[in-house]
């Protein structure tokens, strides 16, 4: 069976040029097992999520986020509410969503197990910046194809022609599908230049955690876990829709993908010299003991305030620096479909998952236009029989 599916990737990722072969190459076994696959570079920060929203209009079936967990953060936010499932390929830094599938850091092993999948429905997160606002109609595009540079290893793209991605005014929601946080990791986050990523890898945010906890101290905060309220000095509030942080440590260890739930980890305390205690209790899981400054909470909606610029905390959104407190994060039960390898962690989901064979939404469409064709033919027919009544009437 054919399927539709988009590869979206980053032309000035460090590696480009041979990220780009190992691209070509899981694209060819995906169309060797029947798969129609375009290859299509992103061209700015946000333009996955522009790019993930027209592939969903347009009919594709998959969107394949080639990337680190930016990148899947961006695809997420244009597939959150559609059809169209997300899977990933390892290309960035940690691939934390990559490593909760069970996926081979090699990008052809990927793309193989992804022919052993199937689709579930799991959670988001949600961080809400700022009151919503009703957004504004917009005309759908009638631009052409994006012209992107040109892949010589690259056929003609077989799918159906992606519409020129429509401007949006920028939303005060964020969604994510891993984690948020505010406090201490936000604010190395912050400080983390793009370069330094690029050069370095998962090494430039070590060293900038060694810079920033000298001097970093706890804030005193007001955190409201499903209304009740929590006052405390906070070094981090982890808030978890998946287990895995920074790809080794597991502040939410307790995280299902698929319950309707966010896991929430708070780390109290003034200073980080106690951050080794801290750590033996996330590895042991030993919270809500005594004293212990480690709490875990389980909610439908986190709010953190304190508009005093000195009680405001930083606040990084999959790996993406987003700003500063006040913010509210909630959950976003089944927001999105995604294609799960048969690998994948097994404790994130909190039951077996009604699932389908791996994008069988074609033949669901081809279904539905055979279903609304009777329909017609049913309507002309019934309208047929009525005509010399109108007649008569007349």
């Amino acid at each position: 069976m054919s399927h539709l599916a988009l590869i979206l990737y980053n032309p000035t990722a460090g590696q480009a040029s041979e990220t780009l072969v190992q691209l070509t190459l899981a694209a060819e076994i995906w169309r060797g097992a029947g798969w129609q696959v375009t290859l299509q570079p992103t061209r700015f920060a946000g333009d996955g999520t522009l790019q993930a929203r027209a592939a969903a209009a347009a009919g594709y079936d998959l969107v394949v986020a080639a990337g680190g967990d930016g990148t899947v953060n961006e695809v997420v936010n244009g597939l959150v509410g559609t059809q169209t499932a997300l899977a990933t390929l390892p290309c960035g830094t940690v691939n934390i969503w990559a490593r909760e599938m069970g996926l081979a850091m090699d990008i052809p092993q990927a793309a193989r197990a992804y022919l052993q999948a199937e689709l579930r429905q799991l959670d988001l997160g949600v961080c809400r910046q700022r009151p919503a606002k009703a957004p504004k109609a917009i005309e759908p595009p009638l631009e052409p194809p994006i012209p992107g540079p040109a892949i010589a290893a690259e056929p003609p793209s077989p799918g159906p022609a992606l519409p020129e991605p429509a401007a949006q005014a920028e939303s005060p929601d964020r969604y994510f599908l891993l984690m948020a946080s505010a406090g201490f990791d936000a604010a190395v986050t912050a400080e983390v230049k793009s370069e330094e990523k690029q050069r370095l890898g998962a090494i430039a945010y070590i060293k900038q955690a060694f810079q920033t906890a000298c001097r970093y101290r706890g804030i005193k905060t007001k955190l409201y876990i499903d209304g009740k309220r929590i006052r405390g000095r906070v070094l981090m509030v982890v808030i978890g829709n998946s287990q895995l942080y920074g790809g080794v440590i597991k502040f939410t260890a307790h995280a299902l993908v698929d319950d309707g739930l966010l896991d929430v980890c708070v780390i109290q305390g003034r200073t980080l010299l106690s951050a080794p205690q801290r750590l033996l209790s996330v590895f042991t899981r030993f919270y809500n003991q005594g004293d212990n400054p480690l709490r875990y909470y389980r909610a439908r909606t986190i709010e953190i305030r304190g508009k005093k610029k000195k009680k405001r905390l930083p606040v990084q959104v999959d790996g993406d620096y987003l700003g500063k407190t006040p913010m509210r994060f909630e959950v976003v039960p089944q927001g999105l479909w995604a294609l799960v390898p048969a690998g994948s962690d097994a404790s994130l989901w909190s039951r077996s998952s009604p699932a389908i064979a791996p994008l069988d939404r074609q033949a669901d469409r081809q279904a539905d236009r055979q279903a609304d064709r009777h329909i017609a033919q049913r309507e002309n027919q019934q309208a047929d029989q009525r005509a010399p009544e109108a007649e008569t009437l007349c």
